[in-house]
């Protein structure tokens, strides 16, 4: 009894945490889990294979929701997952593993369930962990469904869900140090509600561009992190570029012939630079190419 799947990251539009609303679209970093159920009723292990420092706590919740929502009580779980999404960087790593990791549980116990009810528990066991203010609906409905989303994640709904065009490349920059959701200051990002709005509106309109850039532009006076990455990248070709979440990753939307320009101009900033493409993939049940 062992289930298997694989789930994309996202990057932020609107960051839904000064408004309750957000959006976000696909890129294609990905998680894998493995669930394998064992004979040990409730005891649920986890191993994070690509960060073994991190907590596993969402892990063994994602799992948990899952068991309960079939009032599954003989069963363990021994899970492992493996990604390349940075940790604690504002690039959807939490939403990405608990929507694999219910994906997985739930290919091993062999049930199924509507799309956004299974999100919906991603997003439930995300806020028990205590990974997310909002629950992150937005982060965790690009994560699943690929392509660009609008949601209201108060209400839990979707606003607006599109393809999001391919012919941009995603370049990401990476800093060294994490931000945890714990350690920031939400009043401070809700001074910046105003701004925030303006740029919801123009990703309700479709302007994904525009929006991407203006909440990049308020979370980081709001985070008290340098916009200079972005600008720079936007100085370079990029047709949009702000904070990625709460940060600290800045991601930018390349035109391919300018993709050089940008990761020239992100040199001189301490960090990696990460290549992606934009992800219009759902979330699938799949074969485990990690460690058995």
């Amino acid at each position: 009894m062992i289930g298997e799947a694989v789930v994309h990251g996202a990057g932020t539009i609107v960051n839904a945490i000064a408004c309750g609303k957000g959006s976000a679209f696909g890129v294609d970093l990905w998680t894998r889990a493995r669930v394998e159920l064992t004979d040990e009723a409730g005891v649920v292990e986890g191993r994070i294979l690509n960060d073994p420092e991190e907590d596993t706590k969402l892990i063994r919740v994602a799992v948990r929701k899952v068991l309960e929502k079939f009032n599954v009580s003989e069963y363990g779980a021994r899970v492992i997952t493996e990604s390349n999404i940075p940790v604690s960087r504002g690039l959807k790593s939490s939403s990405a593993a608990a929507n694999a990791v219910v994906l997985a549980t739930l290919a091993a116990l062999g049930k199924k369930m509507d799309d956004v009810d299974a999100v919906l528990l991603g997003v439930e066991a995300a806020i028990e962990a205590g990974v997310t203010v909002t629950g992150a609906f937005d982060d965790a409905c690009a994560s699943y469904f690929g392509g660009v989303v609008v949601t209201d994640n108060e209400k839990r709904s979707i606003l607006r869900m599109e393809y999001f065009p391919e012919e941009f490349k995603v370049v990401i920059l990476v800093p060294s140090e994490k931000i945890r959701k714990s350690g920031i200051n939400v009043r401070r990002m809700k001074a910046m509600r105003s701004l925030v709005e303006a740029a919801l509106e123009l990703a309700l309109r479709g302007d994904y561009l525009r929006a991407m850039t203006l909440n990049g532009l308020a979370y980081s006076a709001s985070l008290g992190l340098s916009p200079e990455a972005a600008v720079r990248a936007l100085e370079a070709g990029a047709v949009a570029a702000g904070l990625s979440g709460t940060g600290p990753a800045t991601v930018a939307l390349v035109p391919p012939e300018k993709m050089d320009d940008v990761v020239d101009a992100w040199s001189q900033f301490e960090g990696n630079v990460m290549l992606a493409d934009v992800n219009n993939k759902k979330a699938q049940v799949s074969v485990w190419r990690g460690e058995p």
